[in-house]
């Protein structure tokens, strides 16, 4: 076994195989090759989750055309598996795995008395691989204190790695998880399951995770990003101790297309960051949980675009004046939250260059009537008026929606909209038929994000290759 030092930044990606998918080994195989295609290093296989599962002829035909390395594992119901047969037996099938060059065997810390007997197997079978004692923990994420004891009985029984796995309940659970690494003396893989546990994962080779868990094509985990979010966006092979952490504060996170943006726009001019979701609950918890400076920025979305000037050590006067805040900075110097909006002026910027005159009237002083949001289907435009929407209507999934009455659109000389998912609503297809000017989503997306991009780097943004991503991506 290596030190921390040398192990902690060869993270590998595991593609997590969900065999309810598949009826037969050969399937398996066959999915186990997708892994490879989407970039895995190393599949997880459950055998307790294969459906009338023989030990002998499945494992056989699994292991034998095996594309990449795998962890066996057979989850008994008491660890929150679905193996319920005799314990000799589920011990047995990992003994064959062994015999049959499995590269991981996965033994749970409350069955690790086994141990010895797998080991002594492996040696007879001049078997290369590697034991790991793995621990899933119900309900929420326990204290520090508590996760430590875990980790140190895991520690004890000599596995070459450790495995534990915790349910979050809120994103501040996970500080728990990442200072578990500091203490650590073996390979450590440790996460949250749940949206809120993403990153657990993401964030994983910052502080020395030994594997990151991905999911694969149409089968999507809740927690686990998609292996080709993983190749494509993360680059996680880049994160080690020095990256910045950006992300997206929101309620719910799935729908961002933040991370397909910010990434290779970092690595386009060589700045250690990364940019992920973060599922929030409590904006409060949430700051108070992560005041490290390594978590250097944030992007706000719905629904705490307002709530989050309380948590603010400053806030820029355009902010203050529109009583929205979209983008953090932790100060370098002081390490005070600084808020900004970059929403505004990409919103404005973007219907100046649709429509020029009406909107620069518009962006210097606007005499409105405030209607409550729920009468919009009953007001009366005047005629060349301009509609911009501000609100989530319309967006995935619930596409099928607009704002205002659709018999109102043809009033309309210009309509934006602020939703980008999807990339033409409901809401612009319908305008543009009826003869209006349309600005998409996109567009002031892309704006704001070249102006959080300079908040966040302290660089200038590379504004032609972040719009050539949103042209090809969004």
């Amino acid at each position: 076994m290596g030190s921390n030092q040398v192990w902690k930044h060869s993270v590998m990606v595991c593609a997590a195989i969900t065999t309810h998918q598949y009826v037969s080994a050969e399937q398996i195989v066959n999915g186990m090759h997708q892994a490879k295609a989407e970039g895995a290093d190393i599949v997880e296989l459950r055998l307790d989750c294969i459906t009338n599962f023989h030990s002998h002829h499945d494992l056989k035909i699994i292991l034998q055309n095996k594309p990449l390395p795998v962890l066996i594992v057979n989850r008994p119901k008491w660890e929150g598996g679905l193996y319920e047969g005799d314990e000799n037996k589920r011990l047995e099938a990992l003994q064959l795995a062994v015999e049959l060059s499995a590269d991981f065997i996965d033994v749970e810390l409350k069955a690790a008395s086994c141990l010895p007997t797998l080991v002594e197997h492996m040696r007879n079978h001049n078997s290369h691989g590697k034991i790991i004692v793995s621990c899933y923990v119900d309900g929420t994420t326990p204290p520090h204190e508590v996760l430590l004891q875990l980790v140190e009985l895991m520690q004890a029984t000599g596995a070459d790695i450790i495995k534990l796995v915790t349910l979050a309940a809120d994103i501040t659970e996970i500080k728990r998880i990442f200072s578990l690494f500091l203490y650590c003396q073996v390979p450590l893989i440790a996460y949250s399951v749940g949206e809120r546990g993403l990153i657990s994962q993401l964030l994983s080779p910052k502080f020395g995770g030994f594997f990151v868990y991905g999911s694969l094509a149409g089968n999507p985990i809740p927690g686990l990003p998609s292996l080709d979010s993983i190749q494509e966006a993360y680059k996680l092979e880049h994160v080690n101790a020095d990256t910045k952490v950006f992300g997206l504060i929101s309620k719910p996170v799935s729908h961002s297309r933040g991370p397909i943006l910010h990434n290779p726009s970092f690595k386009d001019v060589n700045y250690n960051g990364i940019y992920v979701p973060m599922f929030v609950d409590d904006l409060k918890k949430f700051f108070s949980t992560y005041p490290s400076p390594d978590f250097s920025g944030f992007s706000v979305g719905i629904p705490y675009k307002e709530e989050v000037l309380r948590f603010c050590d400053e806030v820029h006067p355009l902010a203050q004046s529109i009583g929205a805040v979209n983008t953090i900075i932790r100060r370098p110097r002081d390490g005070k939250l600084v808020g900004y909006n970059t929403d505004c002026e990409a919103a404005i910027t973007a219907i100046e260059d649709a429509l020029i005159d009406r909107a620069k009237s518009l962006a210097c002083a606007v005499f409105g009537e405030a209607q409550p949001f729920k009468e919009l289907v009953n007001f009366q435009p005047e005629k060349g008026a301009i509609l911009a929407n501000a609100t989530p209507v319309g967006m995935h999934p619930n596409t099928d929606r607009i704002p205002v009455a659709e018999a109102t659109l043809e009033d309309y000389r210009l309509v934006f909209d602020a939703v980008y998912t999807p990339r033409r609503t409901r809401l612009l297809n319908e305008a543009d038929a009826a003869g209006a000017i349309t600005v998409a989503g996109v567009e002031m997306f892309l704006r704001q994000a070249i102006g959080q991009f300079n908040l966040f780097t302290g660089l200038e943004a590379p504004e032609e290759f972040m719009r050539e991503i949103v042209l090809s991506k969004f």
